[in-house]
């Protein structure tokens, strides 16, 4: 049973892969709506960005985003998309994997989660200043 679950989830993996990539290659294409490229650039960025908007480190919470942000966003970009365009990109996607390219990367995501995560530090600073300033005057 456990041989089998393996499997499955390695496919739906490499599947998914697939289809980050095809999304990537969405948002670029010409035919694509504007509102299907807005969101597929939003996913794929959020996706294929080297940082994770809640860290892998966290128990459970790390992982959860990637579990259900990530396939929640791929599906509903995959109803917005013409199936012409989609499968151009898909056709696109395989041939980009199959010659073992490096996987796209966003670093204006990953800039934008780091700016996310800054404000965030700035924010709870900020807050907690005023208990700071009394319990250590």
């Amino acid at each position: 049973m456990t041989a089998r679950w393996r499997v499955r989830f390695a496919e739906s993996a490499q599947r998914l892969k697939s289809e980050m990539v095809s999304l990537w290659f969405c948002a670029r294409h010409p035919r694509t709506p504007f509102v299907a490229k807005a969101l597929a650039a939003v996913v794929a960025a959020y996706a294929l960005s080297p940082i994770d908007l809640i860290p892998d480190f966290i128990p459970v919470l790390g992982y959860l985003d990637d579990l259900i942000l990530v396939p929640a966003g791929i599906w509903l970009v995959l109803k917005l998309i013409p199936d012409d365009v989609l499968g151009e990109c898909r056709e696109q996607a395989a041939r980009w994997i199959e010659a073992r390219k490096p996987r796209p990367r966003s670093y204006l995501a990953a800039a934008f989660i780091v700016a996310l995560w800054l404000a965030a530090l700035i924010y709870v600073s900020w807050l907690a200043w005023p208990w700071v300033q009394a319990r250590f005057a």
